[in-house]
């Protein structure tokens, strides 16, 4: 026989609290009990860290993260900031009243606001519930993580013997997100998303309270990923460099496909996403351009984030738009810059 349910007892109100969840360890939990592990069993991590393939291994993911960790603490400040301080009115004062005008504007705004992914689907859903078209607001959604100011520094040190990245990857992200913006005007139907309050004016208090609390979620969050991303390009170059320079690096279409599947599975912040597309070395650079096309657009945790916030009817038609649009524009563009050294 289950044991019943433990709940909580009634609010002042008189209103029944929601049961209890069960504990769930954080972020530091789990960092505290890595290093216990790494602690008690240092012997035989020693021993095989000394080998040739793991001193390549730790190389190449302590440089990823290193280089990248500045611009993602930047954003993250930089992210906090527009949420706490910026209302969004601002936003829907500078739409255009035609919506086709509307969808380039806020692409715009994408490239002088910086915000991470995490970040723009929260802002994106306020802009909405307060009148700014669905299909603007989608297209600022898009470009504020990929197209920034913020990223496109990142990838200009990322990148020092390709300055034509920066530009080919601005134009892939504003070319991405205005697209969508378009096709989600012609062919988005207001009950494929949650229905939401117009023009509510109410904005939120205690500014210095959201940033803070913006900020270090957002850290959290993205820095796990980070972490992750490196982890896999180090491996890629360890135990798969062969494998890639024999059958990926030498075809340009298998090279796209793998880079935009690794784009939408690793879920990469775009502070840092250059960093990592940069050590796949042996990958040709219309691949790169394609990983850091789709990574911003979307991905697994967005596609998670955009169900929540604007639900499932929603996701499934917009997430499969976004990633072959991002993938046909980031190909089309690489090709554009170097497709006379294919």
């Amino acid at each position: 026989m289950n044991a019943p349910t433990r709940t909580a007892g009634p609010t002042p109100g008189g209103v029944p609290a929601p049961p209890r969840k069960g504990y769930r360890p954080g972020s530091l939990e789990i960092f505290g009990l890595v290093l216990v592990v790494a602690i008690v069993f240092r012997g035989p991590l020693a021993t095989l860290l000394d080998r040739p393939a793991m001193q390549t291994w730790s190389t190449v993911f302590v440089a990823v993260v290193v280089q990248a960790t500045p611009f993602l603490v930047l954003g993250v400040v930089v992210s906090g900031a527009i949420a706490a301080f910026v209302p969004a009115r601002v936003f829907r004062r500078l739409m255009p009243e035609r919506e086709a005008l509307a969808v380039p504007v806020a692409g715009l705004c994408g490239v002088a606001l910086p915000g991470c992914e995490c970040g723009s689907v929260p802002i994106a859903n306020r802009l909405m519930e307060r009148g700014v078209p669905a299909s603007a607001a989608l297209a600022f959604l898009l470009s504020a993580p990929a197209v920034n100011p913020i990223v496109l520094v990142a990838t200009a040190i990322a990148f020092p013997t390709e300055p034509g990245m920066v530009w080919a990857r601005l134009i892939a992200g504003l070319l991405t997100a205005m697209v969508v913006g378009w096709i989600w005007q012609r062919i988005g139907r207001p009950d494929w998303m949650r229905p939401r309050p117009r023009f509510a004016e109410q904005e939120s208090t205690g500014g210095w309270r959201v940033f803070l609390s913006t900020m270090l979620g957002d850290f959290a969050q993205a820095a796990g990923f980070l972490v992750v991303g490196a982890a896999a390009a180090a491996a890629f170059n360890v135990l798969a460099r062969r494998w890639m320079d024999e059958h990926i690096a030498s075809s340009i279409v298998l090279s796209i496909l793998l880079m935009a599947a690794l784009a939408f599975i690793l879920a990469l912040c775009s502070e840092a996403d250059a960093f990592v597309a940069a050590a796949f070395s042996s990958i040709p650079v219309v691949g790169k351009l394609v990983f850091l096309t789709v990574g911003p657009a979307v991905d697994v945790k967005l596609v998670a984030m955009q169900a929540g916030t604007f639900g499932r009817r929603f996701t499934v038609r917009f997430a499969p738009l976004t990633f072959v649009v991002a993938i046909v524009i980031g190909t089309g563009v690489g090709l554009l810059f170097w497709g006379g050294r294919l």
